[in-house]
């Protein structure tokens, strides 16, 4: 009970700091309007993760230094922990954002691997995966761009949504693990995209 009203707290916390995190800089998302499908994509290259703006490759360094280290983990929680990280990346992340778009605006099916007329391209440019501390618990930020282009030319930027260290609250299962806290940021941003969406299109 106490986690839920501090999670309770968080949330407000969120809501009313930082209504700036998600807008729409160019474009229209009203081109989606008479759409069934929008296909999704994430493109995750040359991310900067952590206060200090370090690579991936350096974020997993020190991740990995941080779990050998620790008596009660070791080798076999790294290998765990590091395959999460990379299906993560490969399949879960856009699957929530997905989930988050698909919750907040019923009229259009959003889905990754579409030959929809129309893509939302999700590009992460920084990361920030919060922490998790029992009771406690910080949100993930992430800061980069969404896009609305077509699928079958999509250097051609039809809608640009800026993500300003968006870190909505959102729950969910692996909540206490870095990548299931970057995974409810954006199904977060999901929701609030599809939110947009849902009010562009009345």
């Amino acid at each position: 009970m106490k986690k839920l009203l501090l999670l309770g707290f968080m949330v407000m916390i969120t809501m009313a700091f930082g209504q700036d995190k998600m807008k729409v800089i160019s474009g229209s998302l009203g081109l989606l309007k008479d759409q069934t499908e929008v296909n999704v994509e994430l493109l995750f290259e040359n991310v900067l993760f952590m206060k200090e703006n370090i690579t991936e490759a350096q974020y997993l360094e020190n991740r990995k230094k941080q779990v050998l280290e620790n008596p009660k983990r070791g080798e076999e929680a790294w290998k765990k922990w590091i395959a999460e990280w990379e299906k993560y990346k490969k399949e879960d992340y856009i699957d929530y954002f997905a989930k988050g778009l698909n919750k907040s605006y019923k009229n259009i099916s959003f889905k990754k691997d579409s030959s929809a007329k129309y893509t939302l391209i999700v590009e992460p440019k920084w990361i920030f995966p919060g922490w998790h501390a029992g009771l406690t618990a910080m949100t993930a930020e992430i800061t980069g761009t969404i896009k609305l282009v077509e699928t079958t030319n999509p250097s051609v930027v039809l809608a640009k949504v800026e993500l300003n260290k968006f870190d909505k609250f959102v729950n969910n299962e692996e909540f206490v693990m870095e990548y299931g806290r970057i995974a409810a940021a954006y199904e977060s941003a999901g929701r609030y995209l599809g939110k947009e969406i849902k009010k562009t299109l009345k």
